[in-house]
């Protein structure tokens, strides 16, 4: 029988930021992958990051940039981008952006491995 997972666990403490997770490791214990609709400002930005997982990130709206050793690139809506374990990645918005991260195995902060 399919699974109703009626509503997303809204992360406390990322404002700005807003990060509902539908499927993972806190909203319904998966640790397999999980599924995370974002909204972000514009000028948010992040630490940069190595983490132990694949993302892959759905732009919705607005624009998406990903620095990376030796570059950036910009995501915009309607586009996605993997980024592979291990890759040193920072994720920021130039604008209002919405997004859907899906990660494999499921996000776990402690794999992020975010810079200091």
């Amino acid at each position: 029988m399919p699974t109703l997972i009626e509503q997303p666990f809204r992360v406390p403490g990322v404002e700005p930021k807003i990060i509902e997770e539908h499927v993972g490791k806190v909203n319904t214990g998966e640790p397999r992958l999980s599924i995370a609709h974002m909204r972000a400002p514009a000028g948010w930005s992040e630490p940069g990051q190595r983490p132990r997982f694949d993302e892959w990130t759905l732009v919705l709206s607005g624009c998406m940039r990903v620095a990376f050793e030796g570059g950036a690139l910009d995501v915009r809506a309607g586009q996605t981008v993997h980024c592979a374990p291990g890759e040193w990645v920072q994720y920021s918005t130039p604008e209002p952006t919405e997004y859907v991260a899906v990660c494999l195995p499921a996000f776990d902060p402690d794999e992020a491995r975010r810079d200091a």
